[in-house]
């Protein structure tokens, strides 16, 4: 275990790289924490931030780069190794026993005995109310930790780590899931272990609390260190503007449609702790983006529209015709498609062929008498097939063996079989190559040139923006922009995906609102 009595520096990263198969998620990853510091990291989503993490918490090994913690070399090939050189992360949303004690949750493996070495209750409580009279705060030691808020929770892995004696602590988009109270009582916890010499990194799409909690802060943009910079010597727009500093090139070949009619109304959507009076449009010959990051609710609310996720109030109408709630097959009905994020698992049936999956959604069609052929599945998969360019050398060729880009297209194919005028596509470019990106893009063009009303939910900034006619900007299950293609920037795309409920705009009822340019 290194040794934590001289060094100033708690973790030194640098020009750290990790590649998952030919996926590089780590390019440059650089952090430095001096003692008693908070650190700011941040980033967009997919800028490495969680690699980075993972690989400092013994999740993942790094393939190269520089990895000190307390001034010694270390390489960690376990969480139980991370943990037990004194380095502790707070998970937004920790994992628990609910059915053991808050007692039993802090020292778990490493209870205290007494006689005949069994586990001494008593002073395990004593010593768990000694931990939260520390950190100012008061959780009944011998409660079962099921049922507990979020906060608590956090709380009580602050104290599991506190109990460790952790040098260094990494706090994962903690408030998340908080309240404006449970925010205040977690930076005073984090500011009292600061003034304990302790380093913290505290990860975190709020700029509010960055500023107001955090001494340094260091930017990262696809895989690679940006910048570090005293809070106290930058702002918000100087933030903003390294994290997002790219240019959207020929990868996006978005040609001019002509838009039409409203096809999809959504209004007043509301499901309680998700998503809040989420109201918009998408017409014909549109391609409307829905940008926000991670947990913003973007996915829950296209999940919601298509049926597959329930909400408690508000109409979805399609084509002027209400649309019943909680019921795909009736979305389906109506003349809708949606594309799941995760394509191997929701979008596919991996062991079967291209020709079952692409005829999947319209099977009752093709069948005669009941009796479905292979024949008839591979006339109805095949136009699609070849119209989508899937690279298969055959139509009974199984799912499974595909690329990613080539199964994502025929997930695709599967939906535009049903002849759809709304498609809703999720992620539509995630885990697939460059080129393949840009074939997709293509179409989605082509397909909103000839009319179909398109919604695109996508965490890539560039796509959003060189996709999207609109712009509709998620954060924390709210719409707090709508942009058109021309006014729309990543930097106030950010800004919006990074307000909190103070700063949010009110909209009205078709979700626009004013953003600064």
């Amino acid at each position: 275990m290194p040794n934590s009595a001289e060094a100033p520096v708690v973790l030194e990263l640098r020009d750290v790289v990790k590649s998952f198969g030919a996926v590089t998620a780590l390019r440059s990853g650089s952090l430095v924490v001096e003692r008693g510091s908070i650190h700011a990291l941040v980033g967009e989503n997919g800028a490495g931030k969680s690699t980075l993490v993972k690989i400092v918490a013994g999740v993942h090994r790094r393939d190269g780069g520089v990895f000190r913690f307390l001034g010694e070399d270390v390489d960690f090939s376990s969480t139980a190794a991370s943990k037990a050189a004194g380095i502790a992360v707070i998970y937004q949303e920790p994992t628990l026993f609910p059915d053991l004690s808050v007692a039993e949750n802090i020292f778990m493996g490493r209870q205290p005995l007494g006689r005949g070495r069994r586990i001494d209750y008593g002073r395990m409580y004593a010593e768990s109310e000694a931990l939260f009279r520390r950190l100012g705060v008061h959780i009944d030691p011998r409660r079962p930790a099921r049922g507990l808020s979020i906060a608590d929770q956090q709380v009580i892995e602050i104290a599991k780590a506190i109990s460790l004696d952790a040098t260094l602590l990494i706090m994962d988009e903690p408030t998340a899931a908080l309240s404006g109270v449970e925010v205040e009582r977690l930076f005073a916890i984090a500011r009292s272990l600061r003034d304990e010499d302790r380093g913290l990194v505290f990860i975190s799409h709020r700029f509010d609390e960055v500023f107001a909690l955090c001494d340094t802060i260091t930017v990262m943009r696809d895989g690679a260190y940006v910048s570090t910079d005293r809070t106290a010597e930058t702002d918000v727009d100087a933030i903003v503007a390294r994290m997002v500093g790219r240019e959207v090139a020929e990868l996006f070949p978005k040609t001019p449609a002509e838009i039409g009619d409203v096809v999809l109304a959504v209004e007043g959507f509301t499901a309680a702790g998700v998503f809040h009076d989420v109201s918009f449009e998408v017409r014909a010959g549109e391609i409307v983006g829905l940008a926000g990051l991670v947990g913003a609710g973007r996915s829950e609310v296209a999940r919601a529209v298509f049926g597959v996720d329930r909400y408690d109030e508000g109409s979805v109408t399609l084509l002027g015709r209400r649309v019943p709630a909680h019921n795909p097959r009736a979305a389906i009905r109506a003349g809708m498609a949606f594309i799941p994020e995760d394509r191997r698992k929701q979008g596919l049936v991996i062991d079967e062929s291209v020709a079952r999956n692409i005829g999947s959604v319209i099977r009752r069609g093709l069948s005669r008498a009941g009796l479905l052929t292979s024949a008839a599945e591979n006339r109805a998969a095949g136009p699609w097939a070849a119209t989508l360019e899937v690279k298969t050398s055959a139509l009974d060729m199984h799912a499974a063996t595909m690329s990613g880009g080539n199964q994502q297209k025929v997930v695709i194919a599967k939906w535009l079989a049903t002849r759809p005028t709304l498609l809703i596509i999720d992620e539509p470019t995630r885990g697939i190559d460059v080129g393949t990106k840009a074939e997709v893009h293509r179409l989605l063009s082509e397909l909103a040139g000839q009319g179909l009303a398109i919604l695109m939910i996508s965490s890539e900034l560039p796509e959003v923006l060189g996709m999207a006619d609109r712009v509709l900007v998620v954060c924390e299950g709210r719409i707090t922009a709508d942009i058109d293609r021309a006014d729309a920037t990543p930097e106030n795309v950010m800004r919006a995906a990074t307000r909190t409920g103070a700063q949010a705009e009110k909209t009205d009822h078709t979700g626009k609102t004013g953003v600064p340019a």
